[in-house]
């Protein structure tokens, strides 16, 4: 029997994790053990029950931690989250998604990022812990693709894009500062990251810290993630643009990520087909040009984690969640920016 590695001992100040739930008695368990079982111990785990009618509370007392219960559903994670901040009494703290487990050294590798004082976040590598639908394998290949390579881009620049929500690291100053985590818009993750940019604060990228959380299994849970991320996306460009502009690399990305919410999404949904059907039929490889730069990173990433199988039978996944993403993202853009009426009310899509 392989023996459980030692408790770190490393000199850092203690760390509280924060859970927001609504609903995850089918998830909390494995999150919660997640954490005890990690080599950086945890001080202490709240889980703020955000009004759960399935006994999330319950499960999550009886394998001790420390169950916040608000008067009424705050109407979003961020809410959540912010309702467990008072009651943190840590240097630092890990935001952790109810439905994601963590890989025993998580928790460890980001508190080593976080030993740069000036570093306010960090946030690991993150993979769907169920790959069997064409949703999951789809998702697969997109954290595997933008983890191995984008997230080490933007963390060699020190400006990784976002700090993931699902599993991500804080001092806790510096959210206090920022007001918690923010519902104004659907991407507080994201939100919060240029925050912290703007203060002047270090984000870090670490791709050793894995988190393994639950991804949409089928179309209705994946079109509520993909409406909150493209709409959380243009409505984060519209808050900090005018910080944005100012940040060159930072700046850089964004753009990128617009050309690709944008021109991209309008290439591949409109032009290439027209031009396919009355053109010329060569006009559909358009739709497989950047397909080996995806696939590169993706093999070898999935030959490094011994799923060379996985990652080939997904791809195609891959270009099918793509198109899909495009739709949400240009009627993001057309709800955000055209007819001004935003997405304000939060689903949990996992």
């Amino acid at each position: 029997m392989k023996a459980e590695p030692a408790k770190l001992q490393m000199p850092l100040a203690a760390v509280t994790a924060i859970i927001p739930a609504y609903n995850e008695a089918t998830n909390i368990e494995a999150t919660i053990r997640s954490i005890k079982s990690q080599t950086y111990h945890v001080t202490q785990v709240i889980v703020v029950d955000d009004c759960s009618t399935d006994g999330t509370g319950d499960i999550a007392r009886e394998l001790g931690a420390t169950v916040l219960r608000p008067p009424r559903n705050t109407g979003s994670k961020a809410a959540a989250q912010s309702y467990a901040l008072p009651y943190v009494q840590t240097k630092f703290c890990v935001a952790i998604d109810a439905d994601t487990e963590i890989d025993p050294e998580g928790i460890g590798h980001l508190m080593r990022a976080l030993a740069d004082p000036y570093v306010a976040a960090a946030s690991g590598f993150v993979l769907p812990r169920y790959v069997t639908t064409i949703w999951e394998r789809g998702r697969y290949v997109e954290y595997l693709f933008a983890f191995t390579f984008f997230k080490a881009v933007q963390d060699f620049f020190d400006k990784p894009l976002i700090a993931s929500g699902c599993f991500a690291a804080y001092r806790v100053d510096p959210i206090r500062e920022a007001g918690g985590w923010s519902n104004r818009t659907l991407a507080e993750d994201m939100d919060l990251t240029w925050s912290l940019y703007r203060a002047g604060h270090k984000v870090r990228f670490v791709s050793d810290a894995v988190c393994y959380p639950i991804e949409p299994h089928d179309f209705q849970f994946v079109s509520k993630q993909l409406r909150r991320w493209s709409h959380g996306f243009i409505q984060n460009v519209r808050l900090h643009w005018r910080h944005l502009v100012h940040q060159p690399y930072l700046r850089s990305m964004v753009m990128i990520g617009i050309w690709d919410a944008t021109v991209a999404s309008f290439a591949s949904l409109l032009l290439l087909p027209l031009l396919t059907v009355f053109f010329h039929p060569a006009f559909a490889f358009g739709f497989l040009i950047d397909l080996p730069a995806v696939a590169v990173p993706v093999l070898a990433k999935g030959w490094q984690r011994g799923e060379m199988g996985r990652a080939i039978f997904s791809l195609p996944c891959f270009l099918v969640l793509r198109v899909v993403s495009s739709v949400f993202m240009l009627r993001a853009v057309w709800m955000e920016c055209v007819m001004v009426k935003p997405l304000l009310v939060y689903e949990k899509g996992h």
